[in-house]
């Protein structure tokens, strides 16, 4: 597998440190507002590599972070005359429910910077004793950009080439206009933590690194994030990583490509400023998602309401074609025969993997995944139109789960159960009378049916298994057991 490394500017091998183990973080949002598309797509592309890995059998341990203290949280809280907490609590929320509705894995590890002072304050205590960081009158401590020789070793960026003042805030305290803060001192009004350096708040650049090193541990596998973050942000971590442990914070750096609208960069003043939530209330995230997974992670997304709407029409074309072929398994003639087409159509499930896992490898290419997926469809729908009654149950069904299953590597669940709020009460009544359950969720029934069915067909205990698809059919639900397990869905 080759994945593009940031630091080298070219693809490399993928070696990761603990064998069949994957240690990745992606820095988190500043929780201070709804998150907008362009957030949303770096999000989704680091969860798109996330799932690529678990399905090419690595176990992946994914920490994102949440920054609930920051300077543009204390200056909407003061307008709003509400605490810093409380709006960081209200866009934290907002966050993690908006990743969920767009289908974004929740991470394993998800450390708040207000609740990683004390982990941060032991990395700025080390740094300040290497002369690696230092104090200021104010009670601020910055870090000596100057005192580390290998600054620059992420974005390439030569320091004495810089103009002062360039994406670095210039004050009269700093030894050098490229020092950065660690902790800011106190001012009235504002959040703040006791420090042996006096009252204050840690600094953004601070909290990544030592969330990584205390919850990870350095060196991780994988460090992701926009494009936006190489310098100076993760400069800047990967820098106070050198210095405090002397180890590298991750062996490979990833970053996502900026989105634009309609080719121009996204801002209020233009007037194609759009929160996730906004987009999400009116369209469904699997075909954002398919929209924006159809241009390379790496590559600027170029997004509009109307390759959104086509992204619509090509979702349909995908679950039409599965709904297809699981209607043509369950009608064809069960002869055990298989014709020309049906042997074509086999022929064409495994060139549609091999493909896909060929572009996922060459650096997550995920428009190539799809062109695999989509070459699948167009097979599929030619044998379903010339096959006739020829059709074999075999072949549809393999198809079927393969375009299922491909697709779910890249978040886009085609075979989803029915929502617990359109699940017929009725799957109560049946799981009190069949498995003794004696809840009143019908998700929780539904579960218990499914979990009773499976273990009396693997007990031959078909009167049961039987009964309890028999009464889940009364009910206008199928059974569609699936590699990942059985499912309920809508007969409709």
């Amino acid at each position: 597998m080759q994945i593009y490394n940031t630091q080298f500017h070219k693809k490399q091998e993928f070696a990761p440190i603990d064998e069949g183990k994957v240690r990745m973080y992606v820095c988190g949002p500043t929780v201070y507002d709804q998150i907008h598309i362009g957030n949303a797509r770096t999000f989704l592309s680091f969860d798109m590599i996330r799932r690529y890995l678990m399905f090419k059998g690595y176990q992946v341990t994914f920490a994102q972070n949440l920054t609930d203290i920051d300077d543009k949280i204390i200056n909407r809280a003061n307008e709003q005359g509400r605490t810093a907490a409380e709006v960081a609590e209200e866009f934290s929320n907002a966050f993690i429910e908006q990743m969920r509705r767009f289908g974004i894995i929740d991470p394993d590890i998800r450390p708040r910077a207000t609740r990683e002072i004390e982990a941060m304050q032991e990395m700025i205590a080390s740094l300040i004793e290497q002369d690696y960081a230092y104090v200021a009158p104010s009670g601020d401590v910055y870090f000596s950009v100057r005192s580390d020789s290998a600054y620059g070793i992420l974005s390439g960026r030569d320091l004495d080439q810089l103009r002062a003042g360039e994406r670095v805030e210039v004050n009269d305290e700093k030894r050098d206009p490229f020092d950065f803060a660690l902790w800011k001192a106190a001012k009235p009004g504002e959040p703040s933590w006791p420090s042996p350096w006096g009252e204050g708040r840690p600094g953004w650049h601070t909290e990544c690194c030592a969330m990584i090193h205390r919850h990870l541990g350095t060196p991780i596998d994988i460090h992701g994030g926009g494009a936006d973050l190489v310098f100076p942000h993760h400069e800047n971590e990967t820098a106070q990583a050198m210095c405090a442990w002397h180890v590298p914070l991750a062996n490979v750096w990833m970053h996502a490509g900026m989105l634009r609208v309609e080719g121009d960069k996204m801002s209020k003043s233009l007037g194609n400023f759009f929160t996730l939530k906004e987009v999400l209330d009116k369209y469904p995230a699997d075909a954002v998602r398919l929209l924006m997974l159809q241009t390379h992670y790496r590559a600027p997304l170029d997004f509009s309401f109307e390759r959104l709407e086509g992204a619509i029409g090509t979702l349909e074309r995908l679950t039409t074609c599965v709904e297809n072929l699981r209607w043509a398994a369950d009608n064809a003639p069960q002869n055990g025969f298989l014709t020309e087409f049906d042997r074509a159509l086999g022929a064409a499930v495994d060139t549609a993997r091999e493909e896909f896992v060929a572009s996922m490898d060459d650096d997550f290419n995920s428009a190539g995944g799809l062109a695999a997926i989509f070459g699948l469809v167009s097979t599929a729908n030619k044998y379903l139109a010339e096959a006739g009654g020829d059709m074999a149950t075999a072949p549809c069904l393999r198809a079927a789960d393969m375009l299922c299953e491909l697709s779910g590597v890249l978040g886009i669940d085609l075979v989803k159960a029915t929502a617990a709020d359109e699940l017929p009460a009725g799957l109560i009544d049946l799981a009190r009378e069949q498995a003794g359950y004696e809840g009143d969720s019908t998700s929780e029934a539904a579960n218990v049916l499914l979990a009773t069915r499976a273990e009396a067909r693997a007990a031959k205990n078909w009167a049961v298994a039987d009964a309890i698809r028999d009464g889940i059919a009364a009910l206008g639900l199928s059974v569609e057991d699936t590699a990942a397990g059985a499912r309920l869905r809508s007969k409709e």
